[in-house]
């Protein structure tokens, strides 16, 4: 008999074993809005940043215009409030013809209870093609509170 042992706890995929994509490189970026002390640039470098924040309350876009079509296999988005307790939506969605149409890729709900649950990674394995625009739509409180959108990490592979 042929036996082997396995790793019953396999380790987390660390985000520099990732080959994510330059964004700031190799695309465009549209924002509804950017606090000029947390801009977006924040959210996507490899190192852990402040990350992106909205300048005012609301439903708020991000869009990711590429320069050349791509390939996605992976999304990785990383979500962080500690101050107030709230239900955030988001929905992230594709184009492959420079945002004339759209399929979403998944819509999500979830709450933010400080102290005890302040963060949200959400992981998606996705096959992607032909990529030319990718949008994140996020509407912070969906009870319409004044809850600031944010994103503390966007990597895309």
């Amino acid at each position: 008999m042929r036996k082997r042992i396995i790793d019953q706890n396999p380790q987390n995929v660390s985000l520099f074993d990732q080959s994510w994509l330059d964004l700031q490189h190799l695309a465009q970026v549209e924002l509804t809005s950017e606090e000029a002390a947390h801009p977006i640039e924040a959210a996507l470098i490899l190192s852990v940043g402040s990350g992106w924040r909205a300048a005012q309350a609301g439903e708020q876009t991000i869009r990711f215009l590429f320069d050349e079509v791509q390939r996605i296999r992976r999304i990785q988005l990383l979500f962080y409030e500690d101050q107030q307790p709230r239900t955030q939506e988001f929905v992230l969605r594709w184009s492959q013809d420079a945002g004339q149409s759209y399929r979403e890729i998944v819509r999500q709900q979830y709450t933010f209870s400080p102290p005890t649950i302040e963060r949200e990674l959400e992981d998606y394995t996705v096959d992607l093609i032909r990529v030319t625009t990718l949008e994140l739509r996020i509407i912070p409180d969906i009870s319409g509170g004044d809850a600031r959108a944010s994103v503390m990490q966007l990597r895309i592979a």
